[in-house]
């Protein structure tokens, strides 16, 4: 007897939860109505009323809206002078001056460095004195061939004036010989460390100094697959550095790889930076972001999306009454989602308490409710 009484309290109980969370079923209503109408004297039509009411679900309702979604891609990268180079000797020798002052800014075509050049000098004294001989003598055998003199013969003037062509060659070659004692600065820039200093010996190819023009730098860095599309020619970049905290630096891309690296399934970026103050130096390390706004796309709480065996949805309310239509979610951002949906802009969509809800239920709005309230 005492189980029998739990069954049935516990039925009682099943049968209200079920009654409150979704409203009474309209046949047991409609039984519900019928019998009090036939025991009832009192003003039924009220009560019904109020029983109608109740079948309905409270949820809040906002109109579905499009935005735009802004892509942002924040990658690290480093950066070089876009205009550098590296100066090295072309000959070897006696360093005999320097003028290697490090940050010290040059112009192009300032002396850095002089090898001692006294035998370039003397070799070019012979190159200059082997050339005036064989200028001489070719004028001198013009003038007798001029005068109609037939001691000079044509073999003799051909050779004299070939003669001459190598002499002023080989001044040619003691010129350049000569030059390549003094090294000066193939760029305007900065000058970065030298160890170079007067009574060093150098050799041909040895490194004595760098040059970084730094009014602009070019940043390096990765860009993964999924954001291949924000790529293109002078799109703008943003730039910040530890350094120089809460500043950005602006600049656009100016160049990138035609293919994905199979390892990283990124592509390489080259980005131009404005530097004109100086500020930023080469090999720095920056925090490059690219920004894109997307088309508008309809966007709803998150609250809004609910999930079932064919995937995200959403509630739409028509005449009361609400349809779960099939969403295709593209972008989170916080509590708002933008997704793909057929239906038009505008539409009552359920954004709180869809979790509740069965397709053709009854739906009231919260704040309709509230308002009539007030």
């Amino acid at each position: 007897m005492q189980k029998s009484f739990f069954a049935i309290l516990s039925l009682i109980i099943i049968a209200g939860a079920y009654g409150i969370a979704f409203g009474v079923p309209e046949q047991v209503s409609r039984f519900w109505g019928a019998s009090t109408t036939e025991t009832a004297s009192a003003p039924q039509p009220a009560r019904t009323g109020r029983q109608g009411q109740g079948r309905a679900t409270t949820v809040v309702l906002t109109p579905l809206e499009a935005r735009a979604y802004t892509l942002v891609l924040r990658t690290v990268g480093s950066a070089v002078s876009l205009h550098r180079t590296e100066v090295t000797a072309t000959d070897a020798g006696e360093v005999v001056e320097t003028a290697l002052h490090a940050n010290q800014m040059v112009e192009k075509g300032d002396v850095l460095l002089r090898l001692d050049d006294r035998t370039q000098r003397l070799a070019l004294e012979i190159a200059q004195a082997n050339r005036d001989q064989a200028q001489a003598t070719v004028t001198r055998y013009e003038g007798l061939r001029s005068n109609g003199s037939s001691i000079v013969t044509d073999v003799a003037f051909a050779d004299a004036r070939v003669a001459l062509r190598l002499a002023e060659a080989n001044v040619g070659l003691a010129e350049v010989a000569l030059d390549d004692r003094t090294i000066t600065a193939p760029i305007s820039g900065q000058l970065g460390l030298s160890d170079v200093s007067v009574g060093d010996r150098v050799s041909s190819g040895d490194a004595i100094v760098t040059i970084d023009d730094s009014t602009s730098l070019l940043a390096t860095f990765e860009v993964p697959e999924r954001s291949i599309g924000l790529l293109s020619e002078g799109k703008r970049v943003f730039v910040s550095t530890p350094t120089y905290a809460g500043r950005i630096f602006e600049g656009e891309i100016t160049a990138f790889d035609s293919r994905l690296d199979s390892v990283t399934r990124s592509a390489t970026v080259e980005a131009e930076i404005d530097n004109p103050g100086g500020l930023l130096l080469a090999g720095m390390t920056f925090a490059i972001r690219m920004t894109e706004d997307t088309d508008a796309l309809p966007v709803v709480p998150a609250t809004a999306i609910t999930w079932d065996r064919t995937g995200a949805g959403v509630w739409i309310v028509e005449e009361g009454r609400v349809r779960r239509v099939a969403v295709t979610i593209r972008y989170r951002e916080g509590d708002q989602v933008w997704v793909e949906s057929d239906d038009p802009l505008g539409a009552q969509i359920v954004a709180e308490g869809a979790s509740k809800l069965r397709e053709g239920a009854q739906v009231t709005d919260a704040n309709a409710r509230r308002g009539s309230d007030a």
